[in-house]
């Protein structure tokens, strides 16, 4: 058994001071240790709390995920079609349930058996953390190598590795929707495009913009290429998770999460966690064309669904029901000027581009070069 607190205080050496994830009890002692000495956010998932590390990675924090195994099939999306082509380096610990030989829950059977393989599919390097104190650093400096060549790397915990840790007395948070404005006129249906024509108009070089997978990524990149845009290819849900690590990391810049009802709907917890931790530098829009309009156009449930109320109820200090471009310009403004956490919904028209095209530049040349912008 390893003592937690010295191994985190290692951690903590190494630059590893962003902590986000989910609870499991092989992970108790780490994870009281991140609360109690680092900046940790609770995720609702473990694919959300990747993408939050994700975020913060991109915004110069080298960032650490905890979860449970079981957890691995929740986080492989943002695993596989976020971490590996944008080339993010994040540290992982994840425990071993099910491992063989130990009386666990039978729903952690199978996923005892196949953890390991399940990283080593998703090209993940790892290992299985030492519970002796002089292995397990000389392990976190060979993981730190890793992130250090933009490369994933996760720890495997097996049952009575960490030593217990006390977590302090937290402190309770409540954050409270402001402004609330649901629907009240007709909807003005403009096209996806020019939506996006307004959001970047108000991209100057204090803001990022990121689109969600699909054709809003595509149609942002076709409109205008710019250093300060990321296209996010999969990882569905995950853009306001991803917005949110970046906003925390990078307080100074603005940060426009394009957002559709598909994917906003695949991962709706998102929103309650960036209402808790509201970020006033987060602006998050969801541009609903009630279908998913990538795979042929096919019916998502978004009409039946109060995105504003969701919002507002979820701690989002504006929550805002948008009828048309003219408004869409305003809220962008107001946002701009007075930095609260903000969420716009706006209905567009079916329908894309013709003939739409792809993005040319790679995921990891998106990601290295809006790195560059951050810093600038």
């Amino acid at each position: 058994m390893i003592e937690t607190y010295q191994f985190g205080t290692e951690c903590k050496k190494l630059g590893f001071h962003f902590f986000t994830g989910v609870p499991c009890s092989f992970l108790n002692p780490l994870i009281n240790f991140a609360i109690n000495e680092c900046e940790y956010i609770t995720a609702v998932n473990e694919g959300e709390a990747v993408s939050i590390a994700a975020g913060a990675a991109i915004g110069g924090k080298k960032s650490v995920v905890l979860m449970q195994n079981s957890g691995l099939t929740n986080a492989s999306s943002p695993l596989t079609s976020l971490i590996f082509p944008f080339r993010i380096p994040i540290l992982g610990f994840v425990s071993l349930r099910g491992a063989a030989g130990l009386n666990d829950e039978p729903q952690h059977e199978l996923m005892g058996r196949i953890t390991a393989e399940w990283l080593t599919s998703m090209n993940i390097h790892w290992e299985y953390l030492s519970d002796r104190m002089e292995e397990a650093l000389q392990q976190l400096n060979k993981a730190n190598a890793f992130i250090d060549k933009n490369e994933p790397f996760f720890f495997i915990v097996k049952k009575g590795t960490l030593a217990k840790t006390e977590l302090q007395k937290q402190t309770v948070k409540t954050t409270n929707n402001a402004v609330k404005l649901s629907k009240s006129t007709a909807d003005e249906f403009p096209a996806r495009i020019d939506a996006l024509k307004v959001i970047q108009s108000h991209a100057d070089q204090e803001t990022v913009v990121l689109a969600t997978t699909g054709k809003t990524g595509r149609e942002l990149y076709q409109l205008k290429d710019a250093s300060n845009q990321l296209y996010m290819v999969g990882s569905m849900g995950c853009v306001p998770s991803l917005a949110l690590g970046i906003c925390l990391a990078r307080k100074e810049k603005d940060v426009i999460a394009i957002d559709g009802d598909g994917a906003i709907l695949m991962r709706l917890g998102s929103l309650a966690t960036n209402g808790y931790n509201s970020p006033p530098n987060l602006l998050h829009i969801l541009l609903d064309n009630q279908t998913h309009d990538s795979t042929g156009g096919q019916q998502t449930v978004s009409h039946n669904v109060q995105f504003v109320d969701i919002a507002a109820a979820c701690g989002y200090h504006r929550a805002v029901y948008v009828h048309s471009l003219s408004e869409l310009d305003g809220y962008i403004q107001e946002w701009k000027s007075s930095k609260k956490l903000t969420f716009l919904h706006l209905k567009i028209a079916h329908g894309s581009l013709k003939e739409l095209g792809r993005p040319s530049i790679k995921p990891f040349e998106v990601k290295e070069r809006l790195q560059v912008f951050l810093n600038d």
